[in-house]
């Protein structure tokens, strides 16, 4: 009896912690929080945050109904910043839809992007033209500079981190060691395959958590040939650079999560 009773237990905490609803903002599982502490970053920028949603395969388990959950998170949040990871459709009839939404988001420095495996497979150029219509910013393995109080901080877009016959070589190659870069990466593992050198902090998606966990002790599908190793959250590369994995916000394959709550990041730099 007490075995039942402990088993009916374990099952309805594992399931009522894999619940989105139960999250002040329906469709997003969790807001998670970094502090990147780092004599590297600029001083004007301490104190800078950042948001960063991915992987929303809109309309999966995530519906456009929750998008508008997420707006209000970011408009609460009031992030200085808004980084894009990719995945973003499951059909291109949503691109117009969740670009208009996101583009709705007032935020001092802008949103910038990258594109996912799923983006370009299907839907690039409507997704290409539908950030330009709405003022976000596509980084193709290219950098952008913000700047405050005549200090800067380097943004870096990873493009298809899949495609390392073409992308083999880091966009932040060209820069210094002084640089305070930020790189926006779909898949963690570019951060291992590539020499992303310069980078002081990679934000990354793709592995949706695993999705499918029993307490994050039993995954499945990682989908990264290093298994659990940047499945989720802050872990760091061989060179000690601090890569954050996203679990994202919708749903591939099958349009269920358990064990792997969805989530919307929030990051805050500090110098050291």
């Amino acid at each position: 009896m007490r075995k039942y009773y402990f088993l009916s237990l374990l099952t309805t905490i594992f399931i009522l912690s894999s619940c989105a609803s139960l999250s002040r903002y329906p469709g997003i599982g969790r807001i998670r929080r970094y502090t990147i502490n780092s004599s590297q970053v600029p001083a004007a920028f301490d104190g800078f945050r950042i948001a960063f949603a991915s992987d929303f395969h809109l309309e999966s388990k995530y519906k456009e109904r929750h998008l508008m959950n997420t707006i209000r998170a970011l408009q609460d949040e009031q992030p200085d910043l808004l980084l894009l990871g990719g995945d973003y459709q499951e059909g291109c009839q949503y691109v117009e839809p969740l670009f208009t939404a996101l583009g709705q988001v007032a935020l001092p420095f802008g949103t910038y992007a990258v594109l996912g495996n799923n983006d370009y497979e299907r839907c690039t150029d409507e997704i290409r033209n539908a950030m330009k219509k709405n003022g976000i910013h596509l980084l193709e393995h290219e950098l952008d500079t913000l700047t405050r109080n005549g200090q800067r901080l380097i943004l870096a877009g990873v493009a298809n981190g899949f495609d390392l016959k073409r992308y083999a070589t880091s966009p932040t190659a060209p820069l210094k060691d002084e640089d305070y870069v930020v790189m926006i990466t779909h898949t963690p593992d570019y951060t291992e395959d590539a020499d992303i050198v310069h980078t002081d902090l990679a934000l990354a998606g793709h592995t949706h958590g695993g999705q499918v966990t029993l307490f994050g002790l039993i995954v499945p599908e990682t989908a990264s040939k290093y298994g659990r190793r940047f499945l989720t959250g802050l872990n760091y590369n061989t060179q000690g650079i601090p890569v954050i994995t996203s679990n994202g916000l919708g749903t591939s394959r099958k349009n269920i999560r358990t064990g792997a709550r969805s989530d919307l990041v929030i990051v805050t730099l500090r110098k050291e």
